[in-house]
């Protein structure tokens, strides 16, 4: 295929997935024959059809299909802008609960017929095997294919989670020697730093939950360089919700991992001090935002990057509303970046093990604590994102079961958030087990959900090791 026809494709192709969002949504509210119904469905066709033509001169049917939490229109990654984030996840979920992996037009459709496809649709979410209706109704028109969800094969699962550790713990190193460097006086350049944020930008894209599962393992003695890495991850993660492409999502990365540099020229008897700071030994904490600006620009190979990293290290503690540090003399607009930091390392730093917080956070507790700062120290909008992002219960909180089973939310269900993949790690009789996944939306034949959680419990207080777990 040619780059321009490429081109075309993507540039059809977000506006193709929202309509299709809109469409089903309406006829889900409104009758078939009502006139909101009507338009979105004209809508959906003026849009849908000339792109189908274009690809039936090249002998191609068009191709909508969903693997893992994004869509590929003929087999091109989609991306969206923010303005259209709720109808792409309305539509994931939609495709997920229906089973639905893929929809294929051989050629151009009407108004009937996108009709037609309706009726089907909405008529198999009454079925405990929705595909197989979905399936099924579409056999009258031949022309528009439904393919099955596919599923992760299980092959090769454990080394994908082996190179997921790696990119992880790669990034960890790396921290750890930049600061050493630069703590020496060395000359440290950013360019190496991009690799490695590279690398977990490709992690984020292709096995997001692995990646930020591993936020949830904290280190209490190597807490500065997890907690850069962390953050990173969470920023990245979180911008690649929002829709930034490759090249910001590296640049948002980058800056996050140096967010914190300044803290090199804290003393380490303050930084290490197990009880509270006095007065002047908040203050000095208080410069680190400064200091950081300054060992930023000393770096080799000074950029546009490495202004906006100086920005984001001065800026990831002055709040949404600047009642935080440093104080400035006036308002101003605080830099995107920034905000999307300062939120990843507020959820970091509450759910991990500090020298003067031994004791961390539930990470639903720390979520709903931020939730309560939305519109005063964060950014209202962002924090709705994080928090559908990072999940009713995270990866890592312990859970109670109903069935007295003890587990571990192992991964999220952006179908149903409450039912999350949870690691049981002791069963009903109080014994401990080797951790076997159960997946929340599983039911017996009756229809009743065989797990739900009861309530989060707190994993310091069991004695229960994460890491063990999770890695």
């Amino acid at each position: 295929m040619a780059d321009r026809e490429e081109a075309e494709i993507l540039r059809n192709a977000r506006d193709i997935i929202n309509h299709l969002a809109v469409v089903i949504r309406t006829s889900q509210i409104h009758n078939p024959g009502n006139v909101t119904v009507l338009k979105a469905i004209d809508r959906f066709v003026a849009t849908v059809n000339p792109l189908v033509a274009m690809l039936y001169n090249t002998h191609q049917p068009l191709v909508l299909e969903l693997i893992g939490e994004f869509f590929y229109l003929n087999d091109m990654r989609v991306r969206f802008p923010m303005e259209y984030l709720l109808n792409f996840n309305f539509l994931i979920r939609e495709f997920k609960k229906k089973g639905l992996g893929s929809i294929t037009l051989q050629r151009a459709v009407t108004s009937e017929d996108i009709k037609k496809f309706l009726e089907v649709f909405i008529a198999s979410s009454f079925s405990q095997e929705p595909f197989n209706i979905l399936s099924d109704g579409m056999a009258q028109l031949d022309f528009i294919r439904v393919g099955s969800l596919k599923k992760f094969a299980e092959d090769g699962y454990g080394d994908i989670k082996k190179f997921v550790k790696k990119t992880y713990f790669n990034a960890v190193s790396f921290t750890k020697g930049v600061i050493n460097k630069i703590k020496s006086g060395e000359k440290v350049s950013l360019r190496k730093a991009k690799r490695v944020v590279e690398s977990m930008v490709d992690m984020i894209l292709g096995e997001e939950e692995l990646l930020l599962g591993m936020t949830a393992i904290k280190d209490y003695d190597q807490y500065t360089y997890h907690h850069s890495v962390n953050v990173s991850i969470l920023s990245i993660a979180l911008g690649q919700r929002l829709g930034l492409n490759r090249k910001a999502l590296t640049e948002l990365g980058l800056v996050a991992l140096f967010h914190d540099i300044g803290k090199i020229e804290v003393p380490a008897e303050i930084l290490n001090k197990a009880t509270n700071f006095t007065e002047e030994e908040w203050r000095i904490i208080k410069r680190h935002p400064f200091w950081g600006v300054h060992a930023i620009l000393k770096l080799k190979g000074f950029d546009v990057t490495s202004i906006r990293t100086a920005i984001v290290a001065f800026e990831h503690h002055l709040n949404y509303n600047m009642t935080g540090y440093p104080a400035v003399s006036r308002r101003f607009e605080i830099n995107f970046y920034s905000k999307i930091v300062s939120l990843a390392d507020q959820y970091d730093a509450m759910t991990s093990s500090r020298v003067y917080s031994r004791v961390p956070m539930p990470p639903d507790k720390a979520l709903s604590v931020m939730a309560e700062k939305a519109g005063s120290e964060l950014d209202p909008l962002l924090i709705k994102f994080f928090i559908n992002m990072i999940g009713v219960f995270p990866i890592g909180t312990l859970v109670l079961l109903d069935t007295k089973e003890l587990g571990l939310v192992y991964g999220g269900n952006s179908t149903f958030y409450d039912r999350p993949r949870v690691m049981t790690i002791v069963d009903s009789r109080g014994n401990r087990v080797n951790g076997n996944v159960v997946d929340l939306t599983e039911k017996d034949a009756g229809g009743m959900y065989v797990r739900s959680i009861i309530k989060t419990l707190d994993p310091n207080k069991y004695r229960i090791n994460l890491a063990e777990y999770l890695m």
